[in-house]
């Protein structure tokens, strides 16, 4: 199996709902469910990875408070190497609503403050050469996107594929957005959106087009894939050829960090050698299973019926 890491952010999630209507200034509003976890793109993908028994390397930090220390015990060993700021973890405290929908509330926190300084005190190129890493949180590592072309040429002497993963920005698809992010998409072996992000970035509303357009972007071979939630999944390879699988049909419980658990179950796949369907299949399986549990659970459809 090729060596997999991920590099980005992991932060706080304090989950409470669900509430509805939106409470007024000044009111208390008694919800039933509360859950405090781990979260951020590469947290959720870590986690999935470490509960399907995939080996993988994370380099992240934390904020020099208690909430930083729980954060690290969480992924113990994975965490020996990782700095810690002089700032607060950063919280992210998500409201449910009825309809499935949710709100979040973040702080900045010690996110803006991820170097890669921070990512070379954890990954060492030689032990992941010919290896994955998934770069994710584009939008909310300031000090770490600063240096993006660093990471890429480190990447490259060490023929490290980079699967990208960037998130939504905070001020929307802009045009300094989509520019910065087609710049990093060129120097990217495999995208991983989901479909409105693939759609706005390319200014085109179907996400197969879309997703063409994101590929003529990448390197030759590059391989684009779009997350579609409850129709499964897309990909487009670098000759053109399109794959579909659709998600199997579940009772969604939560949906929080969908994607990232697609994208550690996809990438564990794909470095197994499985291809690009059967690669597929496994994020939108793992997923489905994932967001129809409570507690969440991450073992394929294939595993459950063997049990």
């Amino acid at each position: 199996m090729r060596p997999l890491a991920v590099i980005g952010n992991v932060n706080v999630d304090l989950i409470m709902g669900p509430a509805a209507p939106w409470p007024q200034p000044g009111t208390e509003v008694i919800v039933d469910h509360d859950e405090l976890r781990v979260g951020g793109s590469a947290g959720n993908t870590a986690l999935a990875w470490m509960a399907l028994g995939t080996p993988f390397e994370i380099a992240a930090s934390i904020g020099c408070d208690q909430f930083g220390s729980w954060l690290a015990a969480s992924f113990g060993d994975h965490a020996r190497h990782w700095p810690v700021h002089g700032e607060s973890t950063t919280l992210s405290v998500g409201i449910t609503h009825p309809d499935g929908e949710r709100t979040f509330f973040t702080t900045r926190g010690h996110l803006p403050l991820f170097s890669l300084e921070d990512v070379f005190a954890v990954l060492d190129g030689e032990r992941l050469r010919g290896g994955i890493a998934l770069l994710c949180g584009s939008f909310l590592t300031d000090k770490l996107v600063e240096d993006y072309d660093r990471l890429f040429d480190w990447a490259d002497r060490h023929d490290i594929c980079v699967a990208l993963d960037t998130g939504w920005p905070l001020e929307g698809w802009t045009d300094a957005n989509r520019r910065d992010a087609a710049s990093w998409l060129s120097r990217c072996r495999i995208a991983l959106l989901n479909e409105v992000e693939t759609t706005n970035l390319a200014g085109v509303s179907d996400p197969v087009e879309a997703g063409h357009v994101l590929r003529r972007g990448m390197s030759a071979g590059g391989l684009v894939v779009v997350k579609c939630g409850p129709r499964g999944a897309i990909a487009i390879e670098g000759d053109g050829t399109v794959t579909r699988v659709d998600a199997p049909r579940v009772a969604v419980v939560d949906t929080i960090g969908a994607g990232d658990v697609f994208n550690a179950a996809f990438l564990a796949a794909y470095a197994e050698g499985k291809g690009v369907k059967a690669s597929l299949e496994a994020g939108t399986g793992v997923a489905s299973r994932a967001i129809s549990t409570h507690p969440r659970r991450y073992e394929a459809p294939q595993q459950k019926a063997m049990a």
